[in-house]
């Protein structure tokens, strides 16, 4: 009997024994731990080669909090949950960033128009052909119902800003039509140079090719030969 209970207690006496040394291989210094930009000092135990946190020094170095439920342990780092969160809410496109797609279809009417209306009246000075008003006002029935339909269409700053520039451009071209309506009635002849020459037509061209260079940009440039 004196023998078991002699062997008993060196079992227990190497169970205490073996912790004691297992713990004294490890080596345990005070450290600076810096996490998401915020520091400060903890006790880190290396053992093994690994590094080892106490997790209470981790929750109040990052403001987190830390609790005990049974057998679990959780560690809750509010920076990290704010980062997770912004990551996963979808970022907004830019407002008003330039041309809705309906809008540039519209304004590309427009602009098609005013060109054969602008190509109508070419022609007939370059052939000294008559210029009727009822075809020119054909032509600006239609310009004015895509003008209509573009200010319809606008949605964006850019589309807004571009409907008054397309409306400027209609009536450069609706008072190009009338002034040369009246020079035909009135038997004064106007060449072709008179009509390459002329600051209202120049207006028009200029402005329509600053026009065409907006559509193929998809954003909104503001040209003074379009005011």
């Amino acid at each position: 009997m004196r023998n078991k209970s002699w062997c008993g207690w060196l079992i227990l006496l190497a169970l205490l024994i073996v912790p004691g040394l297992a713990l004294s291989q490890a080596v345990q210094q005070s450290r600076t731990l810096i996490v998401n930009g915020k520091s400060g000092q903890v006790k880190v135990m290396e053992i093994d080669g690994r590094s080892y946190v106490d997790l209470e020094s981790l929750a109040r170095i990052t403001n987190g909090t830390l609790g005990f439920s049974g057998n679990q342990i959780t560690l809750t780092l509010p920076s990290f949950a704010a980062r997770t969160a912004s990551a996963a809410a979808p970022s907004s496109p830019p407002a008003n960033s330039g041309f809705s797609k309906v809008f540039l279809g519209a304004s590309i009417e427009e602009m098609a128009v005013i060109r054969e209306w602008r190509s109508a009246l070419v022609n007939c000075i370059e052939n000294n052909f008559p210029i009727h008003e009822d075809w020119v006002e054909r032509y600006r029935g239609q310009a004015s119902s895509s003008l209509g339909l573009a200010s319809v269409a606008a949605s964006t700053d850019s589309d807004r800003s571009a409907v008054q520039l397309l409306s400027n451009e209609f009536d450069n071209m609706k008072a190009l039509s009338v002034k040369l309506l009246a020079e035909r009635e009135s038997a004064h002849h106007v060449s072709p140079q008179d009509l390459k020459d002329d600051p209202l037509n120049q207006n028009i061209l200029i402005c329509a090719r600053s026009l065409a260079s907006m559509a193929v940009g998809g954003q909104f440039v503001d040209d003074a030969s379009c005011h």
